[in-house]
């Protein structure tokens, strides 16, 4: 069996199972419906939000390396480019937050913005219909997006015509500046107004910085598993594995940046409607998962990723990236969760089951997308360039 074959057959294998895990635990929150109708949208809602979060981010990355280039690119846009092609599957996965929408939003329920003056003054932005507008409108500025870059790199593929490299470029600079615009009003409707009365305008940026380390940290595992697999086996580096390396150390930074301006901001100001959202997350046990995620989601990956040997030893990254890949799953059920339960911390089964479900559902259409293609780009004019700069290194 040639090695490309076996690749395929182990990659059919671990699309069954993921399939099945997805079907079984999506299964079960059906389930928990019947038990706790609130509790499974709150669930699904995080879970959803998660895997979500690394569909538009392996978009929103595979851009960034259209911009700037890179051998690091080059290894991991494969695994970019079929994780982006995962969006039509996250449209349709969204569809049930439609049932759920008096459940999650205060703003959604009639009776709550009549005796609420600021949830009636926010009712022109915040309304069902409207919040589905908005919604299908990033989807398809996304989803366009996502098909012309993809559609054009398999062109490239095809034909190996120069002139489709320069398109690509064009589109990278615009698509991505879209894509931080929609994706922080995404954030505020599907996030930030979980809590109505709050507000604050870096909260998208948190996201969208927050999207792009899962989505390296997923890339980061991902180029490991493959990197003895031919072509990736036959260019891949140290080099690369350290540039990876670098730039989640800069979106670890950038995140504890946006993060901590955003909680110096509201807390000096100390003004009561803006407080409390931070006063939700840092009593009971939400206090402790805060600490949690300041440690190890700050402290320590930003003191091994400021070693060179870590970056260069790629079994020392890609620990690093799981243990990243974890903690964006603490943080964003940190900032979900305690909207619902006014700072009584719990963790109910079906916020460990959802986001599995949705994962084995996202999972198995990744690997269906990854299989589609060649692991590398075949034609690009860019890659002589850079695997020879890297080599000349």
């Amino acid at each position: 069996m040639s090695q490309s074959e076996q690749l395929q057959s182990q990659l059919n294998r671990l699309q069954k199972l993921a399939l099945i895990v997805g079907v079984v635990a999506l299964a079960l929150c059906g389930i928990g419906v019947t038990l706790n109708k609130a509790q499974f949208f709150q669930s699904y809602l995080f879970g959803y939000l998660f895997w979500f979060g690394i569909a538009v981010g392996c978009f929103s990355v595979v851009a960034l390396h259209h911009l700037v280039g890179g051998g690091w690119g080059f290894v991991i846009q494969r695994i970019l480019e079929a994780g982006s092609r995962t969006l039509p599957l996250m449209l349709i996965l969204f569809l049930p937050v439609f049932f759920g929408m008096r459940e999650l939003y205060l703003w959604a329920r009639p009776e709550v913005v009549a005796g609420d003056e600021i949830l009636h003054q926010k009712a022109p932005y915040l309304n069902v219909p409207f919040f589905w507008i908005r919604a299908l409108f990033y989807f398809a500025v996304w989803g366009g997006s996502i098909y012309m870059l993809n559609k054009w790199s398999h062109e490239q593929d095809r034909t190996g015509y120069p002139l489709i490299t320069q398109k690509i470029e064009k589109l990278a600079g615009p698509a991505l500046a879209f894509y931080v615009l929609t994706m922080s009003f995404a954030a505020f409707d599907w996030v930030m107004s979980l809590e109505p009365h709050w507000f604050s305008t870096i909260f998208g940026v948190i996201f969208v910085v927050g999207q792009g380390l899962t989505t390296l940290a997923f890339a980061i595992i991902g180029v490991k598993l493959l990197e003895e697999r031919e072509p990736i086996s036959g260019v891949i580096q140290t080099k690369h594995f350290h540039d990876l390396g670098n730039l989640m150390f800069a979106f670890v930074l950038l995140w504890a940046y946006v993060s901590f301006s955003q909680f110096f901001i509201i807390w000096s100001g100390n003004l009561p409607e803006e407080i409390t959202w931070y006063m939700h997350r840092l009593h009971g046990g939400w206090g402790a998962m805060a600490m949690v995620i300041v440690l190890f989601h700050f402290f320590v990956p930003f003191s091994l990723l400021l070693l060179r040997k870590t970056k260069q030893r790629s079994k020392a990254l890609v620990k690093i990236a799981v243990a990243m890949f974890f903690m964006r799953f603490v943080d964003l059920f940190w900032t979900v969760a305690p909207n619902f339960n006014e700072g009584k911390f719990g963790i109910h089964w079906m916020d460990i089951l959802a986001p599995i479900g949705i994962g084995g559902l996202w999972v198995a259409m990744f690997l269906a997308q990854l299989k589609g293609r060649a692991l590398m780009p075949l034609h690009d004019p860019r890659m002589a360039e850079a695997f020879a700069a890297s080599h000349h290194h």
